[in-house]
This record gives C-alpha cells, sequence and structure tokens, in this order.
C-alpha cells in the first residue's frame, strides 16, 4: 500500500516528537552530572544549560574518590551477563519443547507459563523470599540468578518465534542422522540469532536495573548491585548527589551501548517473534 506524502510528513513529525520527548531525560542527567551536587538539591534536574557552575568536578571524584562505586558496577555487570546467558539458554531450551515437540500435557504446561506472565511479581516476593531463606541461598547471587532464569515471557516469545521455523528443517536433520541435540545446536540456535538478540537487550534491562529483588536477599554491602549502592547514597543524615547523578548516569551507558550494538537484530527479532506462528 502507497503512503502518501501528507501521511509521510505526519509520521516524521510524530517520530520526531516522540524521539525528542525520549532524549529530554537523557539530556537532563547528562547537564545535570557537569554540576555540582548543591545545584541539583536547590533547583533539581533540570534542562538549564549554565556554564558557569559547570565543571568536570563530579567525574574526577567518581574515578579518583573514595567511594565503591566501580565494586557495585562490577557486581551488576556479573550478575547481569551471566543472568541474561542462562535466561536466554533455559528459556530458548523450553520453549524448543514447546515448539517442536508433541507430549502429554503441552498444551496445560504453556497454559501455566501464560499464567506466569499475568502474575505481579510483588505477589511472588514473601513466597520466594521464603523458599529463599529455606535454600539457605540468602545474601548471595544465586538468591538473585536462579528464579528468574526460567523467565515466562522469555519462553513465550522463543515459543512464538520457533514455530515459524519450518518442521521440515528439524525433519531434515533427523534423516541426516543427527541426534536431537545436534539438530538444536548446529541447526536451530543459529536461525535463532535474532530473537536471542532481542531477548538479551530486554532481559539485560531488566536484570541491570533490579533493584526490589536484589535488596531483599543482599545485605552485604560488597555484594550491592548498582540500582542499590546508588540508592543508599540517599540517607536522612545527608545526600551524596554529586557522585548520585555522574554514577546515574554511567549506569545508563552498559545499556545504551548493548542496544546500538544489537538494534538491528532487536528490530528483526522483534518484527519476527510477533508475526510468526
Amino acid at each position: 500500500m502507497k503512503i502518501s506524502i501528507g501521511a509521510k510528513t505526519l509520521l516524521f513529525v510524530f517520530f520526531s516528537v516522540v524521539c525528542v520527548l525520549i532524549l529530554i531525560p537523557f539530556y537532563a542527567i547528562t547537564i545535570g552530572s557537569f554540576k555540582p551536587g548543591k545545584e541539583l538539591v536547590r533547583y533539581g534536574l533540570n534542562l538549564q544549560f549554565d556554564l558557569s557552575v559547570m565543571s568536570f568536578d563530579n567525574f574526577v571524584f567518581l574515578f579518583t574518590g573514595s567511594h565503591s562505586y566501580f565494586t557495585w558496577f562490577s557486581n551488576s555487570l556479573f550478575l547481569t551477563i551471566v543472568q541474561v546467558a542462562l535466561t536466554l539458554i533455559v528459556s530458548a531450551t523450553v520453549a524448543y519443547g514447546f515448539a517442536a515437540y508433541e507430549f502429554r500435557g503441552k498444551n496445560f504446561l504453556f497454559i501455566c507459563v501464560l499464567l506466569i506472565m499475568m502474575v505481579p511479581f510483588e505477589i511472588l516476593l514473601l513466597p520466594l523470599y521464603t523458599l529463599t531463606f529455606h535454600l539457605g541461598m540468602m545474601n548471595s547471587y544465586s538468591a538473585i540468578i536462579l528464579p528468574g532464569i526460567a523467565n515466562a515471557a522469555t519462553i513465550f516469545f522463543f515459543r512464538q518465534y520457533l514455530r515459524g521455523i519450518p518442521k521440515e528443517m528439524i525433519a531434515a536433520g533427523r534423516v541426516d542422522g543427527a541426534t536431537e541435540y545436534g539438530i538444536y545446536i548446529r541447526l536451530i540456535l543459529p536461525v535463532m540469532k535474532p530473537s536471542f538478540a532481542a531477548m538479551a537487550i530486554l532481559n539485560g534491562m531488566n536484570s541491570w536495573n533490579n533493584i526490589l529483588w536484589p535488596f531483599m536477599v543482599i545485605s552485604n554491602a560488597g555484594k550491592y548491585t548498582l540500582p542499590i549502592g546508588l540508592k543508599t547514597l540517599l540517607t536522612p543524615y545527608g545526600n551524596n548527589y554529586d557522585l548520585l547523578i555522574v554514577g546515574s548516569f554511567f549506569s545508563i551507558l552498559p545499556i545504551l551501548i548493548l542496544f546500538l550494538a544489537f538494534q538491528k537484530y532487536f528490530i528483526d527479532g522483534m518484527t519476527a517473534g510477533a508475526v510468526k506462528g
């Protein structure tokens, strides 16, 4: 269907406005990272570009000051990489089972996956906390990583993506003598690269920004993730806005770099997962 020039112009204007609205918070935190903490206390985070109060002092303090910022940063980076990798592996394997095989109770189990997607995480907090406590995993990284590696939304997305792959590919692999594991590893996984990129970005964002669950199970300051560490900078006895604002600015960069690196695959994966099956 051919789109008229007027419709194209309206779309261009609409998405330009959306782009500006999205970039405004990033601009505000970028400008704020060059301002001293007292300016943020006095005027808050704003869009005013005032060279008279801007300097690199916050950045100097970030890289040379006495604080635990880079410990928090490395903890979050480690947890995000491990959690995303395990989530993609486990969820893709489960989704492949739903998409490629017929077995008793398959529809019931998939309905359970859909029901889990509808349950807010806050409802699961208390039973999950109790289970973690009785398993002796409190104050450990396993308590953060393990509960989320079989992600219902990721399983659903992978299953929808895999349903668009011709089953003749699997049959051809069996005819050639490949094992079921060989078919999955050599034939299916390479085809799933776009979906892996899309889910890596979404799960990476969730893991990097997650604060509620890690805050409940981690009490050792040396194991704090970046969101928890930044939260500790705001206390009734004093607020370190200098480190908070520049630390928040740097916390955006890993996700931004991840998205820019995989944006092409992200769009392909999301599109394919939406229309296939």
